[in-house]
């Protein structure tokens, strides 16, 4: 079975939450899972599996501690060879054109570097959710099998 590397990008904790509580149950389940809050390339690249679980910051903007590996990926380019992805991003609709603006940026690049998305993005709207966390769950599970086969 495939190990899962989960990047978590959060500003006041909610995606670090849900990327917990996603760890927590796949690992329950005898799935390796890895989060990271502060990954390097090299972790993105040795994954087998990436989930990005992310908010959205300013107008649109990756939070503050995915910045640097985004923009190093971007620089770098490294090939992802058609590994497995799914991007889950935490978002506020009242901001409008900037919605979900984070994951949609993440979803951009892990295609452009030839990963294989196993679904659209999941947008987890804060003016519907009080409790993203389950809503990511669910949406994990949905894309499990082919996320991690």
């Amino acid at each position: 079975m495939t190990a899962l590397t989960i990047l978590a990008g959060s500003v006041y904790g909610n995606a670090q939450h849900a990327a917990d509580t996603v760890a927590s149950a796949l690992t329950d389940e005898g799935i390796h899972c890895t989060v990271y809050s502060d990954p390097q390339v090299s972790d993105i690249e040795q994954a087998e599996a990436l989930l990005v679980i992310t908010s959205t910051t300013g107008q649109g903007d990756i939070p503050p501690n995915l910045e640097m590996v985004f923009a190093d990926l971007r620089d770098q380019f490294p090939l992802l060879n058609r590994k497995p992805f799914a991007v889950a991003a935490l978002g506020d609709s009242s901001y409008g054109d900037t919605f979900c603006g984070a994951g949609h940026q993440w979803h951009e690049l892990l295609t452009e570097l030839q990963g294989t998305p196993v679904a659209d993005m999941f947008k987890v709207d804060a003016m519907e959710s009080l409790e993203p966390e389950k809503d990511v769950m669910a949406f994990v599970m949905k894309v499990k099998d082919e996320l991690i086969s």
